[in-house]
C-alpha cells in the first residue's frame, strides 16, 4: 500500500506517527511523510530511510490575535489546496493523520478523493483540530478506552488502540515495584513550576524523610532545589534532563507529573502509581488524569488543591503503606499493543 502519515507541532504528535510509519515500513509499505516546519527536522532523524517527506504550510490557530488566528486558518487551506492537487496526480491507498493542525490539509483532500483515512486522538478528550477533522475521516483511533468531545454526528468508527511509545517503555512493561521508597517528580516545563514549590516543602514536612527523591526540573530551577533538599537533610537527585525515562519511571515507588497524554501512557504501560495534577487550564490533561485515577493507578488532584500539606500526607499515608503503593502499580497497568493495534486498523 501507499500510505501518507500526516503529522506535526510537537513532538507528542511526532513519535507514535514514526513509531507506525517505520512499522509500516518494515511490512514493505510505501510511506510519505507530511509534517509543518516546526518538527521536520525531528521527523527527518526518526522516519524510516526508504519515506518521503512532504513540508506542510501550518500552524496552530489557537493565537488570541485575531489576525493571527486568520493567517494559520489561511496557511492550511493553502496547504489543503496544494494537497489536493498532489493527490490527483499521485493518489495514497490510506491517510493516517496523528493530530494537530498540521493533520487537517491532508485529511480535507482525502475526503475530496474519497481515499480511506484514519485519525488518531492522543487525549481522553479529543482536541480542537481533531474535532473539526473528525467530519472526513472513516476511523478514530484512540490512546484512552473512553474519550470524550467526539462530534454526536460523526459517522467515524471509533477503535480504541491506545498510544505508541518507546521501545525502552515496552522492554519495561510490568516490572515488579522495587520497594525502595523512591520519589521521582518529572517536570521540566513552565508548566510544571507548581510541582517544583509543593513537592519539596511537602516532603520536608515528613515526619519520615527516607525515601529518596528524583526530581526533573527546569535548569534555573535545579541549584535553588538541590539547597533546599540538602538543607533539609532529604535524600535528592536534581537534574534538567532525564537520559532514561523508563528506566527512571520503573526504579520509582510513586511519580508525581503533569497529566500529559505521552506521560500518562508511559506510566500505564509500566505499570506505576502516580499523583498527577493536570494543568488546569487543559481540559485534555484533566481529562487524562481522570482516566489514570478511575483505573485505581493513582489519584488525580486540581492544582489548586494540590497544597504542601495536602501532599505530605498523602506521601506519608502511601509510603508508609509499600503493599498499598504496588497494588496501585499493578491496578495502573494497561498492556500496550498500539503500533500492532494501529497497523491492523490501517490495513485491513
Amino acid at each position: 500500500m501507499k500510505i501518507w502519515i500526516a503529522t506535526g507541532g510537537t513532538g507528542g504528535h511526532v513519535f507514535p506517527a514514526m513509531a507506525v510509519a517505520n512499522a509500516l515500513s518494515a511490512c514493505g509499505h510505501k510511506i510519505t511523510i507530511s509534517c509543518d516546519g516546526r518538527v521536520r527536522d525531528m521527523v527527518k532523524k526518526s522516519k524510516p530511510k526508504s519515506a518521503r517527506m512532504v513540508h506542510i504550510w501550518a500552524s496552530g490557530v489557537g493565537a488570541k490575535s485575531r489576525i493571527k488566528q486568520i493567517y494559520a486558518l489561511f496557511k492550511i487551506g493553502v496547504s489543503a489546496i496544494a494537497l489536493v492537487v498532489r493527490f490527483l496526480f499521485s493518489r495514497p491507498t490510506r491517510v493516517v493523520a496523528f493530530g494537530g493542525y498540521a493533520s487537517v490539509p491532508a485529511v480535507f483532500a482525502a475526503h475530496l478523493w474519497r481515499i480511506p483515512t484514519f485519525l488518531h486522538e492522543q487525549n481522553a478528550a479529543i482536541g480542537r483540530a481533531n474535532r473539526f477533522a473528525m467530519r472526513w475521516v472513516k476511523t478514530l483511533m484512540t490512546s484512552f478506552p473512553s474519550v470524550s468531545g467526539i462530534p454526536e454526528k460523526s459517522n467515524a468508527n471509533v477503535v480504541y488502540t491506545g498510544l505508541p511509545v518507546r521501545d525502552d517503555f515496552l522492554r519495561l512493561a510490568g516490572a515488579a515495584v522495587a520497594g525502595k521508597n523512591k520519589l521521582f517528580i518529572t517536570g521540566g516545563s513552565l508548566g510544571a513550576q507548581i510541582l517544583d514549590d509543593v513537592v519539596p516543602i511537602a516532603v520536608a514536612q515528613m515526619k519520615n524523610k527516607k525515601i529518596f527523591v528524583t526530581h526533573q526540573t527546569r535548569p534555573e530551577n535545579v541549584a535553588r532545589l538541590q539547597q533546599f533538599y540538602a538543607e533539609n537533610k532529604i535524600r535528592a537527585n536534581v537534574l534538567s534532563f532525564v537520559h532514561d525515562m523508563a528506566g527512571t519511571i520503573a526504579d520509582a515507588d510513586l511519580v508525581i507529573s503533569r497529566g500529559g497524554a505521552s506521560t500518562v501512557i508511559e506510566l500505564e504501560t509500566i505499570g506505576r502509581a502516580a499523583i498527577i495534577v493536570p494543568l488546569g487550564i487543559n481540559p485534555d490533561q484533566v481529562a487524562n488524569a481522570a482516566s489514570f485515577a478511575k483505573r485505581g493507578g493513582g489519584v488525580a488532584i486540581e492544582q489548586a488543591k494540590f497544597t504542601p500539606k495536602w501532599l505530605s500526607a498523602q506521601l506519608t499515608d502511601l509510603f508508609d503503606n509499600p503493599a498499598r503503593l504496588t497494588k496501585m502499580a499493578e491496578k495502573s497497568r494497561v498492556e500496550n499493543r498500539a503500533v500492532e493495534l494501529i497497523i491492523d486498523t490501517v490495513t485491513k
